[in-house]
């Protein structure tokens, strides 16, 4: 075995694994960050429906949600069925903030997402 050979198959094979982990772990960070963005402007949605009055959800509103998501999900090659879920369960998130925001009105709401 040669000097660049050092620890063969399996040694390339534990590199490899680091790299893809590494890209992993920074795709999961921004994933945190879009998430975060997205429900900080959920939050002012629900203050202005806290303001105006208007129901914490929607249904209409998140049937398109979900159909364009599914869309977007089947032209990048992920599960629709899988974007669907995930897409509704963040959306039972967002109404459940949206009832808080409600309950503890619109400017003292304290719900975090």
């Amino acid at each position: 075995m040669s000097a660049g050979d050092a620890g063969g198959p399996e040694q390339r094979a534990r590199a490899l694994l680091a790299e893809e982990r590494r890209s992993i772990d920074n795709i999961d960070a921004a994933l945190v960050n879009l998430l975060a963005e997205r429900f900080r402007h959920t939050q002012r949605v629900g203050r202005l429906k806290a303001e105006h009055d208007l129901p914490p959800a929607d249904p209409d509103r998140e049937e398109q949600q979900i159909a364009r998501l599914r869309a977007l999900a089947v032209e990048s090659g992920l599960d629709p069925v899988f974007a669907e879920r995930f897409l509704r369960f963040i959306v039972t998130e967002v109404i459940r903030h949206h009832e808080q925001i409600r309950e503890n009105g619109a400017d003292g709401a304290d719900a975090t997402a």
